[in-house]
């Protein structure tokens, strides 16, 4: 199976995506009252707008009421269902931002070589490409939990490139709230990788404790700091 995981704030109805610019539309609408003050308020063009309102509402079902001219010259509101479509969006974003905020995985290591503002930091996992400080030699690797991917072992898309980590590990925990997870997982490192996926990941890539999995995360997407400064204020 090739499947990779990756989180957003967003919900999916039919296969279409709901993300935060759409909850910005939709609420955009309820403040202008047209579907053409929302796309103008948020510097959008209206037929784009348009097509994405009726996209949407294929997928997840009517959510704009229009109202077309007459005595107070037409206008749009919003559906019960969209009502509820934003509701929960506004609870998944804050459980998925509740979770990013508290985790973190940082690993200690030893920066071999630079390229500019990227390096190779050493670590007991292994070599992490990471933006590194000038001049810095020991520091501290800091990953957030939704900046990590995990894969199925042997599916690891083909387009990845060294500008990506990959570590093969185990799972070690899962804890499971509403709609998202965090996985804990050990890649050899004294620190563990915890990761931010979705529910459904859980159940499609069969991720329970002691299962193998594959973990990526973008050079760009981790930084380092010199070891002496990482968490002080």
């Amino acid at each position: 199976m090739d499947l990779e995981v990756d989180v957003d704030t967003q919900l999916d109805g039919a296969g279409v995506q709901f993300g935060e610019r759409d909850a910005e539309l939709l609420r955009a609408v309820h403040e202008h009252g047209s579907l053409n003050g929302a796309a103008t308020a948020l510097g959008r063009s209206y037929s784009r707008s348009q097509r994405r309102v009726v996209e949407l509402e294929d997928a997840f079902g009517r959510l704009v009421d229009r109202q077309r001219g007459g005595s107070g010259g037409g206008g749009s509101s919003l559906t019960d269902a969209a009502d509820r479509l934003l509701a929960e969006f506004d609870r998944v974003a804050a459980e998925f931002t509740d979770l990013t905020e508290l985790e973190e995985t940082v690993l200690d290591g030893t920066v071999v070589e630079t390229d500019g503002e990227l390096g190779t930091v050493e670590t007991d996992a292994g070599p992490v490409r990471a933006i590194v400080p000038a001049s810095a030699r020991d520091v501290r690797l800091a990953v957030r939990a939704d900046a990590i991917t995990l894969h199925a072992p042997g599916s690891v898309p083909g387009t990845e490139t060294s500008a990506r980590n990959r570590f093969n590990g185990e799972v070690r925990e899962v804890t499971e709230g509403d709609a998202l997870a965090l996985v804990v997982v050990d890649v050899g490192a004294d620190a563990d990788l915890t990761v931010l996926v979705t529910r459904t990941s859980v159940d499609t890539l069969a991720l329970a404790p002691d299962s193998p999995v594959v973990a990526s995360f973008k050079a760009t997407a981790t930084r380092a700091f010199p070891a002496g400064s990482y968490g002080q204020d």
